[in-house]
């Protein structure tokens, strides 16, 4: 009897354990159903806004012919010095990110600002993302628009393609003016890990749009009118993580390492506009005062405000560069 009463008790246990496995199964497999369908509509939304979004990025600038295709450049103001603005990494509309500088700087200059291969209205390029390829480009549309004597100004990793420049073209540039501009060491020699892979998947599915959507606004304090920050938006949308910026992403490494050795030449001017407390990087001021401190005309200007100070300081900016120069021009 007692045996029996065992074997009823398993065939019991047994029938639940099958329901309670089959009750698991159902759940996992609608778990995995809607994360399917969630990442369809996120893909399929992503496809349709790309789409329509399109046609509503206003074109601005002209396009240059460079290594056979189109890089895109603005230029603004009338002044017979010209002064050309260089992008930092992953800033996806230059020459509208650059517009409260170029207010300022358009009173007394003519302004030219560069949009890389990658970024706002340019073509991307399957051209390694080295530095020396970056600088080439850059030289190539500036040449095409017969244009051999300026002032080089650039943001963050600009730092780094502007060493390369100011030696390569010395007889080009009359000063560099670095806007909380990178340094070759700045990383302590060590490399860093992007995760590039991760931000592919993020770009191909949809999710980048969806992480922008529910993150904050990255342009609501900005200095800027409503249709600008919508027109920044949409091309944040369109050039972020594209084949180009992804490969200037894997060189970034390699071209620091590059730079390392390289200095400003002495007797060019130079003058930086630094973060004043930056806490993402140690050093960051003394960095630039090591490589200001052999040159003839060196300076470093610390400045309230955030990696981007040109959103919030070109007033500062351009007084002190106007400043800097005149007294460089006096001191003859």
């Amino acid at each position: 009897m007692r045996v029996e009463q065992r074997e009823v008790m398993k065939k019991r246990m047994g029938t639940r354990t099958s329901k309670a496995l089959i009750i698991l199964f159902k759940i996992i497999g609608v778990i995995i159903l809607a994360i399917a369908l969630f990442l369809a509509v996120v893909f399929t939304v992503n496809w349709i806004s790309s789409k329509s979004e399109q046609g509503k990025i206003k074109p601005y600038g002209q396009l240059v012919p460079v290594d056979g295709k189109n890089m895109n450049v603005t230029i603004q103001g009338k002044g017979e010095e010209i002064v050309v603005l260089l992008p930092g990494y992953g800033t996806a509309a230059p020459a509208l990110d650059f517009k409260p500088l170029v207010e300022e700087l358009s009173p007394f200059y003519k302004v030219v600002v560069i949009e890389p291969f990658g970024y706002g209205l340019s073509d991307g390029t399957e051209k390694e993302r080295s530095t020396k390829n970056i600088v080439n480009e850059i030289h190539e549309a500036l040449q095409h628009l017969k244009m051999d004597r300026y002032i080089l100004m650039g943001h963050s990793i600009a730092g780094i393609y502007g060493l390369d420049y100011v030696n390569k073209y010395a007889n080009e540039v009359r000063a560099f003016v670095g806007i909380d501009s990178s340094v070759p060491t700045q990383f302590d020699n060590k490399d860093v890990e992007f995760p590039i892979k991760t931000v592919q998947i993020l770009k191909k599915s949809g999710l980048s749009r969806l992480l922008m959507k529910l993150g904050a606004d990255p342009y609501a304090t900005l200095p800027f009118d409503d249709e600008t920050k919508e027109q920044m938006r949409m091309l944040a949308l369109k050039n972020m993580y594209n084949p180009s910026t992804l490969n200037e992403m894997e060189h970034i490494n390699s071209n620091f390492k590059t730079a390392e050795h390289v200095t400003f030449p002495k007797n060019l001017p130079l003058i930086f506009f630094i973060q004043a407390n930056s806490a993402d990087i140690k050093d960051w001021i003394p960095l630039h005062e090591e490589q200001v401190k052999d040159s003839v005309h060196g300076k470093v200007i610390t400045l309230e405000g955030g990696h981007y100070l040109h959103h919030t300081r070109s007033k500062e900016i351009v007084e002190n560069v106007r400043k800097f120069m005149g007294e460089i021009e006096r001191g003859k």
